[in-house]
């Protein structure tokens, strides 16, 4: 069936006005007509089955029938990542999204090769992973930071997986085996030309960094975050619960 995202409340009987992308995407290229039903879910309410009530030239009309899912959460996981090329980073938001990532934390770090991005396209791209994913909510993506900033307001007791791309660090499966199940993480993927000395011997010092290597190659942003995502949902997310 297919599922909309929506930012309305949702409760039985609740009438909505989908917006003008949703009304196409059912009414021309999915060819849904009245009496047809959806899945929305709001981030909030759980996931809600609707009827289509009307498909004018305004819009297409859905009214919330019942509860299908009550609402849940995936893990406490934020990517933050440096920015990059505009196609890399599209890519990263939606692997981000399908691997279960509450938030994705954009910054700017010495070696950076990006200086800007497009969050509301980043946003719509992550809202349709999600809605592809069954997944109950939306990842939030933040405006891009400096790093330092990012570590000066960093949030205890998170933790974070900081990908180690020199090489002396524990392979990520051996650096999380020892780590509790449940708290809230982050992991740190760097820019294309990778961290300055400088930032990764801050990192490193840093009380609740966890350094952690992705193996013997120099791997791409968009590869290393899908691979660092993949491991500690492996070792601490949600795939074993």
């Amino acid at each position: 069936m297919i599922r909309l995202f929506t930012p309305h409340d949702l409760f039985a009987g609740a009438d909505l006005a989908l917006d003008q992308g949703q009304s196409h995407y059912l009414a021309s290229v999915m060819r849904q007509g009245v009496g047809d039903e959806v899945l929305l879910f709001n981030g909030r309410d759980g996931e809600w089955r609707a009827r289509i009530g009307a498909v004018t030239k305004r819009g297409v009309a859905v009214k919330a029938q019942a509860l299908a899912r009550p609402q849940a959460m995936g893990p406490d996981l934020d990517l933050v990542i440096a920015l990059v090329k505009r196609g890399r980073l599209e890519t990263i938001v939606e692997k981000a999204a399908e691997l279960g990532a509450r938030r994705v934390r954009l910054v700017a770090t010495e070696r950076t090769n990006a200086d800007r991005a497009r969050i509301e396209r980043l946003t719509a791209i992550a809202t349709e992973a999600a809605e592809q994913t069954g997944r109950l909510d939306v990842p939030q993506v933040a405006e891009p930071v400096k790093l330092d900033r990012l570590l000066k307001d960093w949030e205890a007791p998170r933790r974070l997986l900081f990908c180690d791309e020199a090489g002396d660090a524990r392979p990520i499966p051996e650096a999380l085996e020892d780590q509790a199940r449940g708290e809230a993480w982050a992991i740190l993927i760097g820019p294309e030309g990778g961290f300055s000395p400088a930032e990764r011997a801050r990192l490193r010092a840093l009380p609740f960094a966890v350094p952690a290597s992705l193996g013997p190659r120099i791997l791409r942003a968009d590869t290393a975050a899908i691979s660092a995502l993949t491991l500690w949902q492996s070792a601490l997310g949600d795939w074993t619960a």
